[in-house]
């Protein structure tokens, strides 16, 4: 996984950051984490709570971007705190169900 190291290094180096990892190919061995996309489940399980108002950026090609922004609204988070930055085709809107 790219930047794991970095990621776990800045979640070691700062008690409110908690990195969750999830794997939609192969993942490695003894792996007993996620195993698909980000969906509204995922993110009602591990995202803080819409109540405490946290600011969300998500970053990621635009269907990422898009189903995470729009299922973390359906879960009652502020739109205008969470941001996007996407990256690659601009093509059609993948939506969470």
């Amino acid at each position: 996984m790219i930047y794991r190291d970095e990621l776990a290094g800045l979640a070691k180096d700062d008690a409110t950051l908690t990195v969750t990892l999830t794997f939609t190919r192969e993942p490695p061995p003894g792996w007993s984490g996620f195993r698909r996309r980000i969906d509204r489940m995922m993110l009602a399980e591990i995202a803080w709570p819409p109540g405490e108002r946290p600011h969300v950026f998500i970053c990621g090609p635009s269907p990422l971007a898009e189903t995470a922004a729009a299922a973390l609204v359906e879960l009652g988070h502020d739109p205008t705190l969470v941001k996007t930055e996407r990256f690659g085709p601009t093509g059609g809107s993948a939506r969470a169900s």
